[in-house]
Parts: structure tokens; sequence; C-alpha cells
């Protein structure tokens, strides 16, 4: 019996609202009648407000059906691993724990206090604990703590990712997952800006008691020495207890002392809080900012709050912490074998007050 157009046009209705749209042509061949028939019964489905015709293609009026949830995960919990109050990688954490809760999976949240070897002791016993899987942003304020976890943190037999931490090169870390803020192209641009403002006098302040750190001073140091039209370029210590365990670096000194010394006009300060602090040691000292000085902080944790709002580096923080999970997530779900990889992450530069073109005065 020859199908009526009723029933045609029923079948049609149904199939659309089941993929919420569908391509004319794709509903000729699947109910085997002609490109033109199908056209007249959409056209009098949508006369009677019953689908939505597009260009070669219908869409459904009706809401889709949100697919049944997929069935809790009861295994073992992830172990998120962070330095105890420590703002910047908070960000990363809260990236990372929000990635974990959408899939379904448990997450132990450890913060690492200040005292060697602690995220070795941490890991070891959640391992034991069936944990199976690890997120971890090691606290390394030198490269010394950094080579004593190379090996325990490579053997960990469940997989790791690095949040925020980049392993040397050829180091056992090296073969593990990491997500990680590109420090370099982050130097890059508050180099860029401070130049394209007019300054050719340019201080990095700048801790040496993270990894972070000491990217960010090789960084400037290997792009200073890179664009002729900067005229001088020093790095200083930012802040007291900061280690200065590679290549040598002024002892910490006031900043306008180094400022007036080079006749530096520009200055990159790591992280925020020292940041803050050392723009109100300019203050104190008569240097105002932006007017003698244009400021670029480097975190933009809590630049946005000063009395000037800073300039800053942004890196993106909550995002490397969402990538490390996804990537510990293929890990435990995805087929094994895969390569290791090392996701880069770029930042991005938040112009506010305290940066203005040399020589202009309010």
């Amino acid at each position: 019996m020859r199908e009526s157009g009723e029933d045609r046009r029923r079948r049609i209705l149904a199939v659309v609202e089941a993929r919420s749209q569908a391509r004319v042509t794709e509903l000729a061949a699947e109910l085997a009648v002609s490109v033109i028939t199908v056209r007249r019964d959409v056209e009098e489905l949508a006369r009677a407000g019953r689908l939505r015709r597009g260009h070669g293609v219908v869409r459904s009026l009706v809401p889709r059906r949100p697919e049944p949830a997929p069935p809790a995960d009861d295994g073992g919990p992830v172990v998120l691993v962070v330095p105890e109050r420590h703002a910047y990688l908070t960000e990363v954490l809260h990236g990372a724990r929000g990635a974990l809760e959408e899939a379904d999976v448990r997450v132990v949240l450890h913060p690492a206090p200040q005292v060697a070897g602690a995220e070795r002791a941490i890991v070891e016993r959640l391992l034991a604990d069936d944990a199976r899987g690890v997120l971890v942003a090691p606290r390394w304020r030198s490269v010394v703590t950094e080579e004593a976890d190379d090996g325990w943190l490579a053997a960990a037999d469940v997989p790791v990712v690095l949040m925020e931490r980049r392993p040397r090169p050829g180091s056992a870390l090296h073969a593990r997952d990491s997500v990680c803020t590109d420090h370099w192209y982050g130097v890059h641009l508050a180099v860029t800006h401070l130049l394209a403002l007019g300054h050719r006098r340019i201080v990095l302040a700048a801790r040496d008691d993270s990894p972070t750190a000491r990217a960010l001073r090789a960084a400037f140091t290997g792009i200073c020495a890179e664009r002729p039209e900067i005229e001088d370029a020093t790095v200083v210590l930012s802040a007291p207890g900061a280690v200065a365990d590679q290549e040598p670096v002024r002892d910490l000194e006031p900043l306008a002392d180094v400022l007036l010394e080079h006749g530096a006009t520009g200055v990159i300060m790591h992280g925020d809080v020292d940041a803050l602090m050392l723009v109100q040691q300019l203050a104190d000292a008569g240097i105002t900012v932006p007017g003698d000085c244009s400021v670029v902080a480097y975190d933009d944790v809590v630049a946005a709050l000063a009395s000037t709002p800073l300039t800053a580096i942004a890196p993106p923080k909550a995002e490397v912490g969402r990538l490390a999970a996804e990537l510990l997530l293929e890990r435990l779900r995805g087929p094994a074998g895969r390569p290791a990889r090392r996701i880069t992450v770029l930042p991005e530069l938040k112009v506010r007050g305290s940066t203005r073109p040399l020589g202009i005065q309010r």
C-alpha cells in the first residue's frame, strides 16, 4: 500500500525531532521519495508551525532530550597537589577541579606545606590508598629540588600530569604529560609593549624561588639580547628570601636606586603582590607610576586591584588546570600507549593604567 502524505509527514517530523535537524536530501533518501516531494511536505509542516526550514536543512522546534548522564565513576580518586597558600596556583587548581567534577571523577586535594619533600610524602601515601592519577604542581624552589623530585615522580605507576611546570629537557619527567603557560611569550608581550611606548631601558624584578620566576629571567635575558633598540636591560631580585642558584643577579636593593642608576623607565615585576609592594616603594621614593615609570606586572592575580591598576601579563591559569585534568582523563579512559604530550598555552597582555608612552605627563 502506498504511504499517505500524512504518514510521510509524520515520519519526517519524527526524524527531525530525533536529530534536532536533518538535510532535505537525507530525508528524501531515507523515505525513498524525491527531493521535491520532501520539500513540499516540509513547506506544509513549516506552515503548520511544526518545524523550521533553512537552506536545504530542516530544524526541529522541539528541544532535544538531553543524553542520559553516564554512570558515576566509582574508581579511585584523582589527587591534586599544589603548594599551600599559593594564589596563582589556586586558580589552576579550580580549573582542574571543575573539569574533573564535570567528568564525575572524585577529587582529593592536598596542599603541600613548605617542607622539603612534602609532595612526595603526600603522593606516595595516597597512591598506597588506591589513588589512580595525580595532577601536581611541585614547589621546586630551586633547580636542586626539581632534580630531587625527578626520579620518584616520573616512576609513579599511575598517570601523572604536571601543571604549570615544564620539566628540564632530558630529565625523567620530560617523558610525562605537562601543561604550562608559555612564559617566554609572556615576557615577549611585556617587553614589546614597553618598547612600543618608547621605553628603551627596562628592569625585570623577579623572584628566583619558583620555576616561573626562573623561566621569566631566562626569557628576559634572551629577548633583550636580540632587541637592538633596548639600551639597557637589568635583572634584580624582587623579594627577600629569593634564591639565586643559577646565573648571578644583583642582590636585593631598593628598586628606586636601580631605576635611577640605569635611567630605566620601564619595569616588569613578578609576581603581583611583589609588584604592589615595589610600586609603593617607588612612590615613597618620589617615583610615580606611570608618570616617571611604566610598570607591567606578571601573574595578574591581584594586579587590577592596585590604586593605579597595573598593566599585567595574564597567564591562562584556569585553562592550564582544565587542560591538565582533561589530559589526565584521557590517560585514565583512553587507549594505553599514547605518546606523552607537553601542552603550552599562551598568556595575554591586559593594558591598564600603569603604562603610558615615554615623556607623556598628565
